[in-house]
């Protein structure tokens, strides 16, 4: 079984909204930048790969929210991959409070590679993705 990426975070009192929790909203920006360390760790660079001309975009996103982080709770993503096509990749990702290992969000993102041009390619680095079993966690 592949071991799973870990990126940690905390919360930061602007991503609060009135009623004292995280807005629904920023926990696709925590998702997106563990996706891009998981993809730092297998040394591919999101930036980089952009400039090369190779787009990596989100074409589904799936949340599940299960319970609701607060200002300066501390947690962590989990992240792995899978490929679903010769096109496209799932990211599943899981949010848990680090104080008890709580359940915040189930995830699933899928991503495909374009040109520039919005046409489908074949992003031939991906492999990296998927051919090792355990990270730098």
């Amino acid at each position: 079984m592949k071991q799973l990426h870990h990126t940690q975070f905390i919360v930061r009192d602007y991503e609060c909204d009135m009623q004292g929790i995280v807005n629904n909203s920023v926990y696709q920006n925590y998702l997106e930048h563990a996706r891009h360390q998981f993809l730092h760790s297998r040394g591919l660079d999101f930036a980089a790969t952009t400039f090369q001309g190779i787009n990596l975009v989100v074409i589904r996103a799936e949340l599940d929210y299960k319970r609701s982080l607060r200002s300066n709770d501390e947690f962590y993503v989990e992240t792995r991959v899978e490929r679903e096509s010769k096109l496209k990749f799932a990211f599943y990702q899981h949010i848990y409070r680090s104080n008890d290992k709580q359940l915040m969000l189930k995830a699933k993102v899928t991503i495909t590679s374009t040109t520039p041009e919005g046409r489908p390619i074949v992003f031939k680095e991906a492999e990296r993705l998927l051919d090792r079993t355990s990270d730098n966690i």
